[in-house]
């Protein structure tokens, strides 16, 4: 590291903030069966010492709580099922690198793409930053970052309809 990065990472140990080894911005849409629409604001995924940090700044949603997901493709685009367009379907499966299998929470030893609820105040803005422990950056880039309808009890409902999303690059 060099003179300055010791220097900045000194201050923030002795004046309590922190530096951020690597962070990224997200830019999340609304999702519907035709594709992606308006946008509703970004997250900032962010390295500390927690973990991920996933900061949202978004608007216009569902009050709430509501599934977040890292999904294993980059792409929020509608897909067909059944002969129907889905909201969000290209963006596949929750992310699971391991091939677990397992939708088991945040902490679990299931899937990474796991996320802690995201909670929607009644005006509709989302400003609460959730932590994924078993995350870094490097493992969102190339993944979307999903908001679902509903809430999960990371069991036997996942979140339901993919309502908003954005691609980590």
């Amino acid at each position: 590291m060099h003179r300055f990065g010791l220097v900045a990472a000194g201050a923030a140990m002795l004046f309590g903030f922190s530096v951020h080894a690597e962070e990224i911005r997200v830019e999340i849409n609304k999702i519907n069966e035709t594709g992606i629409a308006e946008p509703v604001g970004v997250i900032v995924a962010a390295e500390t010492a927690a973990g991920l940090t996933l900061t949202p700044d978004l608007k216009g949603l569902p009050p709430g709580p509501h599934g977040f997901h890292v999904h294993e493709f980059p792409d929020c685009g509608a897909k067909e099922k059944d002969g129907k367009p889905v909201a969000g379907l290209a963006a596949g499966n929750h992310f699971d690198p391991k091939n677990t299998g397992k939708h088991a929470g945040p902490a679990g030893d299931g899937h990474v793409g796991d996320l802690p609820v995201l909670s929607v105040a009644p005006d509709g803005t989302a400003k609460e930053a959730v932590i994924a422990k078993r995350l870094r950056v490097a493992d969102l880039r190339g993944h979307s970052l999903m908001i679902h309808a509903e809430n999960d009890n990371y069991a036997d409902k996942p979140g339901g309809a993919r309502i908003a999303c954005g691609v980590a690059k």
